[in-house]
């Protein structure tokens, strides 16, 4: 897999975290840099973990499937994007209703927002495995690149509030489509 590509998919799969991050930044009342870092490691962190645990469990997979992997890798790409998709307009909904917003100051919703915005990397790490990338340097892309979109998400939220967190999630789940299908016709038609 090539870089690029690569690099797509770290910006497609950071934009779950981009959102939150500006979501927090929203909350903040002042702008506050320490906080900034904390929720940006969370989420850099854990968006490079999730990777190499798919891998590792795609790997042992990978003898079973070689011969469809490309639709394989396709599916779960176009299935991470339809349900970040479904979930830009489901956050519009819940937003409009008056709910309780989460303590971002909290070790536990951290942890909680981290594993849930990184869900979809474990899928990712697992196409990885059947495209035989080389899972550190992917992992360490997807992580570096969330860290640096959430630490920007923090301050672009504090700045301009709700009003482009939608789009992003929009944007997200189409790079992830776009690269899907980019596989896909890689596989049959140039392969």
């Amino acid at each position: 897999m090539d870089y690029i590509s690569v690099i797509l998919i770290a910006i497609g799969l950071s934009m779950d975290a981009f959102a939150v991050s500006m979501s927090s930044g929203c909350i903040m009342k002042k702008l506050r840099v320490k906080m900034a870092l904390r929720i940006s490691l969370f989420f850099g962190f854990f968006q490079a973990l999730m990777p190499i645990i798919g891998y590792l469990a795609g790997s042992g997979l990978k003898i079973y499937i070689e011969k469809f992997d490309h639709w394989v890798a396709f599916i779960i790409l176009l299935i991470i994007g339809i349900k970040m998709l479904f979930e830009a307009f489901a956050i519009e909904k819940s937003e409009t209703e008056d709910e309780k917003k989460p303590n971002y100051e909290s070790l536990f919703i951290l942890f909680s927002l981290a594993i849930a915005t990184s869900i979809d990397a474990l899928a990712v790490g697992i196409t990885f495995s059947l495209l035989n990338a080389n899972i550190f340097i992917s992992a360490g892309i997807i992580g570096f690149i969330t860290f640096m979109l959430s630490f920007i998400g923090v301050f672009f939220g504090c700045k301009f509030g709700n009003i482009f967190k939608k789009k992003v999630e929009i944007l997200g789940a189409l790079v992830l489509i776009g690269i899907g299908i980019k596989i896909l016709i890689e596989h049959l038609f140039f392969a």
